[in-house]
């Protein structure tokens, strides 16, 4: 339960936060920014969400899908939202639109657990826990193409920015990067020894970050692959103790220090200098149960979805050496 009503700020161990109203009824499942004021989140109280998180108000509520939303996408700065859900689809919003949804994606046979727009936002990939592979018309919504790999339970799909590839992390352990023109796997990475839960792609479309399941710190880390020269693992961020659910890259500047950053099962979310591996700063979020989804739009923001106390607004300070703080949480 939420600690205080709209508006009003929590003081929580001396820290004060800053309590919008609650997004969601249930735990937070998918997160994405969609312009730097907006957020988009599903959850398992099957609702997608438009939100000003900036100052704390939902501006769209759509709620079409029968069970659990499992993931959302959008193009940045689009009136363009997708969703996938426990009820085998995938749909597509207006953001300006209080109406139903502009296009239904049908055909797999069980839950769609991976979701990625192309950046021009023609096109959408969806993966399944049917071991399958989706490309589809996002006008049309037609199935171009579709793909099928034994025991590739699928965990979630990023696009490759500047590029017609797609990658794809597995319950099998694997990642793999699939050419989206024809949908054939153009790349299979080596395999890992824990389950693959997210993936996200640099903005400059050369690197690539995994998150693993585990439990006890063993397994539990997110790894760096590179995309474009080597194909195989640059380095390991090791150091939470539980499932590592999310990673992203943050949003870099010309001369700041690329980061990268996870969220965990553990209730902490860490950051990482990309390039040595180096755990820069790790932030608990106490009580809110297994941390499930992370977004950012700026360098100065991080979103983090949960379990128990919806989505966390954290500040990221690197005059302060890249501290982390939470300051709001709706």
């Amino acid at each position: 339960m939420f600690c205080c009503v709209k508006g009003t700020s929590c003081n929580t161990g001396g820290k004060t936060v800053q309590q919008y109203s609650p997004a969601h009824s249930d735990a937070v499942t998918s997160l994405a920014c969609l312009t730097p004021e907006y957020c988009v989140s599903g959850g398992k109280d099957k609702a997608v969400v438009l939100y000003n998180w900036r100052s704390g108000f939902a501006q769209q509520r759509y709620l079409e899908h029968e069970r659990d939303v499992t993931k959302v996408a959008c193009v940045f700065q689009s009136n363009r939202i997708f969703s996938a859900s426990r009820d085998k689809t995938a749909l597509m919003w207006d953001a300006e639109s209080k109406g139903g949804p502009l296009q239904e994606f049908t055909g797999h046979e069980l839950v769609v657990t991976g979701l990625a727009v192309s950046p021009d936002g023609l096109l959408l990939c969806t993966g399944s826990r049917d071991n399958t592979m989706c490309m589809w018309d996002v006008q049309t919504g037609h199935c171009l193409h579709n793909s099928s790999i034994s025991r590739n339970l699928v965990t979630h799909v990023c696009w490759v920015p500047g590029e017609s590839l797609v990658v794809q992390t597995s319950e099998d352990k694997m990642m793999r990067l699939w050419d989206s023109r024809e949908l054939h796997v153009a790349h299979t990475f080596p395999v890992k020894q824990h389950i693959q839960t997210h993936c996200d792609t640099s903005a400059e479309g050369r690197y690539c970050v995994t998150s693993s399941n585990g439990f006890g710190s063993e397994g539990c880390e997110a790894t760096l692959w590179d995309l474009r020269q080597t194909k195989d693992k640059v380095c390991d961020y090791r150091g939470h103790q539980q499932s590592t659910a999310a990673c992203i890259f943050l949003p870099s500047g010309s001369t700041s220090v690329p980061l990268v950053a996870t969220s965990s099962h553990d209730c902490t979310v860490k950051l990482w200098n990309r390039d040595t591996a180096a755990c820069v700063s790790s932030y608990s979020l106490d009580g809110a149960g297994p941390l499930t989804s992370l977004a950012s739009c700026d360098r100065a923001s991080l979103l983090c979805g949960s379990f128990n106390r919806g989505i966390h607004v954290l500040a990221v300070n690197e005059s302060r050496g890249c501290s982390l703080s939470e300051v709001a949480r709706f």
